[in-house]
Parts: C-alpha cells; structure tokens; sequence
C-alpha cells in the first residue's frame, strides 16, 4: 500500500510538474502585483557579428562625444542613471540568449520583445550591415533569420542594420512559441512581456534603413496581433484590472489587481514606448486611461493610467521602486545594465534589484557562461519561477 501511494504521489508530480515548478506554495491570496519574477532583456536576440561593432563602435563613440557636449545637466544626470557604466555598444550588446521556449522553461517568467512596423513587408529583409560586409568579400556571416520577413507585418529586431538577429523574426513567430508553451504548461505563473515599440534607427552605416513610426492605427493593429495569436482569454489587460474605477490609476492604488491563482496560465503585456510623447500619445488616443487597449503602458506615478513603471537602475532608485511597489504599481527594473555586472562579476545591482521589491528583474545573464569568462549569473532568490514578493513576504516565504 505505501509503495502504491508513492507511485501515486510521483505520477501526481509528472503530470503537474509545470504548476509544481511555478509557484504552487503561494499565498492563497497573492495578487499578481505581489510577486517577484526574473526574466532578460532584448529575449528574442541572437550576437552581433563583431565586424559590424567593429565599424559601428567609433563611430558611435563620436556620435556621443558631441552629443554629450550639448546635453543640459538635467539629460546628462538621466543618461549616466540610465548608462552607468560607460560601456561600449559592442559591450552593451555583448550577451547571448536562448529561444523563449527554453527561456520559460527555465523558469523565467518576463520576455522582452521589440516590434518593429513593417506595413509593406520586406522593410527589414536586407540589413545594411551585412550589406556592408559582403561588399567587404565577407562570405561567413553568422545566419539570419529571415522568416516571413518579406511579409506585411510587426518585425522583432533591436537595433535595424546591425543588431537585427532573432530567434524569432516577426511577433506572430514570438507570440506562437510563447502560446505553444502556454498551451504545453496549464497554470503556469503569468508571463510578463515587455513590448517596446521601436521608433527609432542608428542610421551610422551606409545607405540606413528607416525607421517606420508608430501611429494610433498602428498600435491597434498591434493590439489586434496580439489578440488574434494568444486569444483574448489569455490576457490580462488594463480593462481586467480598471473595473468600476475612475481610472487605471485608482484601481491600481486601490490594489484592484486580479490575485495569482486567478491569473495562472496568462499573459500580461507592458508597453514601452519612446522616449518622446508621441508614440505614447498615440496609444493613448482614444482610450482614456487605456481602456479597450492590451497593454499596460509605461507611465508616471500618478498618471489616469499609471500601473506600470520603469526604473532600470536600481542602484539609483530603490527607494522609489519600494515606494511605488507598496503603493500598488507593477515596476520593472534591472540585475545588470549594458553587461557591465557581468564583466566585473558584480552582484551588488541584482541584490539591488531584488530587495527593491520590483515584480519584474530583468538581466542577460540567467545561466551560466558569459563572454567575458565570469561566474556572473542572476537567479530568483530561492529559485523557482515565481517568489513571494520581498515586500509583502520579508521572509521570503
């Protein structure tokens, strides 16, 4: 009789293994604003061929030099809070990921994908630096991905012309993987996607590819992308969380969050937009504080539809993320910036990171084996996909 209880309590343990894995110990009520989740940043993108940081780095060097020069103090103190450590872009772009289904299998539960407009199709299909480098009689690029790259559609790329390679070229590739994994691990935590809507180039190489901008019509074709692929039932969107409030705002002060069982198996979208108010402006045209939008677009504390925040260094803003966190907003921010903690093997930004409470970590480095030769890898205190967050549990339970 016990061996056969044993062998039941295994079988159990097969067959939930995903919900075992993701954070089947939480609180009963733990929102889903209470918890504490790792994930990378830029997931979907592959190295860059050194050749191409090669020529871009000096002249982006320049580029900075003389930009720096004419910056106010206010934009300077901003750029060196977002830009710590003076890395070059080669460094920046210095990390490796895996696709995002071994992403999430490993237990990370934030992705970030960036989209880029392309109406016509083709737009990002022959990328300027390997253009470059062919002229140069270069014949062992790293390969491209060009899937449906030729095709009308929102493309997945960093940078257009030199950091253009992905696991996944368009979204709709990204967001099926994501619904297949979805669909593979029922009750899963919920996964948080940044979306950041790219708006602009490095035109530094020769004949640049534009960026196309984004516009109110553009982001709710974005919207309805994102619906058509994962199903609306699968997301958990401003209006979920507004209900009969005023506004995003108040909901989110008053901690109208859905909690964690109810949001297990979903999919929550944060949108970064620009720096500038015009690509902001545009998702927010015509939907007051969000409503019928996928997103949780970034804001300012305060704002009719604040719920999401973004602050990257924590080192610099710690208090701020605790301050926010307590007072109901989903906030992400960084373990390291721009690969630096990776090559200095410093922790001291992930235990930052992690004590602020912020509900999203992002970092390049979640398993062992970076480019730079160190023992520099960030993971979710005590492990797991999911903990209780530092600032509700202070135990860590």
């Amino acid at each position: 009789m016990k061996n056969m209880l044993l062998l039941a309590v295994a079988a159990a343990a097969l067959s939930h293994g995903a919900v075992a894995k993701d954070f089947e110990t939480a609180p009963r009520d733990l929102k889903l604003n209470e918890i504490q989740v790792l994930g990378t940043h830029n997931s979907y993108a592959r190295p860059v061929d050194k050749r191409i940081m090669a020529v871009v780095d000096p002249v982006i060097e320049k580029m900075m030099a003389q930009f720096s020069a004419n910056m106010s103090e206010a934009d300077m103190a901003r750029f060196k809070e977002e830009h710590p450590s003076g890395m070059k872009l080669s460094e920046g772009l210095n990390y490796d990921h895996p696709d995002l289904k071994t992403q999430l299998d490993a237990g990370l539960r934030s992705l970030e994908i960036d989209v880029n407009p392309d109406p016509k199709g083709g737009h990002y299909l022959d990328p300027a630096g390997y253009r470059l480098l062919r002229s140069q009689g270069v014949t062992d690029l790293p390969p491209h991905n060009t899937t449906d790259l030729d095709k009308p559609g929102f493309k997945v790329l960093h940078v257009p012309d030199i950091d253009f390679r992905s696991h996944c070229p368009t979204l709709k590739l990204c967001l099926t993987q994501i619904r297949e994994w979805s669909n593979a691990n029922p009750g899963h935590v919920p996964v948080f996607i940044l979306l950041e809507a790219k708006t602009q180039g490095l035109p530094v190489l020769p004949q640049p590819t534009p960026p196309v901008p984004f516009d109110a019509a553009r982001f709710a074709e974005l919207d309805q992308e994102i619906i058509d692929v994962l199903g609306r039932e699968r997301l958990i969107t401003p209006d979920d969380v507004r209900g009969n409030y005023a506004t995003l705002n108040a909901a989110v002060r008053a901690g109208h969050w859905p909690t964690l069982k109810a949001a297990r198996g979903k999919i929550v979208f944060l949108m970064i937009t620009a720096t500038g108010p015009a690509a902001t402006k545009a998702y927010l045209d015509g939907h007051p504080s969000l409503k019928g939008r996928v997103a949780f677009l970034r804001a300012e504390p305060g704002e009719d539809h604040a719920a999401f925040l973004m602050y990257d260094n924590a080192l610099v803003r710690s208090e701020e993320i605790k301050r926010y966190v307590a007072e109901g907003y989903i906030v992400r921010t960084r373990s390291d910036i721009e690969t630096y903690e990776a090559k200095a093997n410093d922790m001291t930004r992930a235990k930052a990171a992690f004590d602020s409470g912020a509900q999203v970590v992002s970092t390049d480095f979640f398993r062992p084996g970076n480019a730079y030769g160190t023992d520099y890898v960030v993971t979710l205190p005590g492990g797991g996909a999911a903990r209780c967050n530092p600032l509700k549990c202070p135990l860590g339970q």
